[in-house]
């Protein structure tokens, strides 16, 4: 299926591809694939659910509220970024350049945006706003998140980059209503 983003996307495959390669390679050694694998792993959802049933524990019924926003950031953020992967149709790194391996099992074809940054990131900024004690352990992570998803084949860094803006954008927004 060729797309106006389709087109775009080909010629950022190619600039970017370099950078895909140098980041990919680290996937190369056993340690350090599982490390960003475990890492993606946790950001598929884990991370954050994790962190959604502390908050209670840790802070009573005022985190209930926190709590509440996040998972309407959370199921907005899925909706948004499946939107726009069914319309922007752009493959994954692995698919497109032989060069490149799979470190880790895809959750669905696309790429572009990242969703695994975009949940990081939009729950970083929700979660942080409210409790900034959080950001020494979530701004590490979400780093971490970010550069798994190129590391391990899954991701071009233009996907991380709308990724990140989209969750922020997203979170940022949240903020009228919440």
């Amino acid at each position: 299926m060729y797309t106006k983003a389709g087109g775009l996307f080909r010629h950022f495959d190619e600039v970017e591809l370099g950078m895909c390669l140098r980041l990919n390679r680290v996937s190369s050694r056993p340690r350090l694939r599982r490390l960003f694998a475990a890492v993606s792993r946790l950001g598929d959802g884990v991370f954050w659910y994790a962190l959604i049933l502390v908050l209670p524990l840790l802070h009573g019924p005022a985190a209930l509220g926190v709590v509440l926003h996040m998972v309407v950031v959370g199921g907005s953020g899925i909706l948004l970024y499946k939107l726009l992967k069914i319309r922007m149709v752009r493959e994954r790194p692995f698919i497109t350049h032989p060069g490149v391996s799979l470190g880790t099992a895809p959750l669905d074809r696309y790429s572009f945006p990242s969703g695994h940054t975009l949940h990081a990131v939009a729950f970083t900024t929700v979660a942080t706003a409210y409790y900034p004690g959080l950001t020494w352990l979530l701004t590490p992570f979400v780093a971490l998140v970010m550069l798994s998803r190129v590391v391990l084949g899954l991701h071009y860094p233009t996907d991380v980059v709308a990724g990140a803006l989209v969750g922020a954008l997203l979170a940022s927004a949240s903020f009228l209503v919440f």
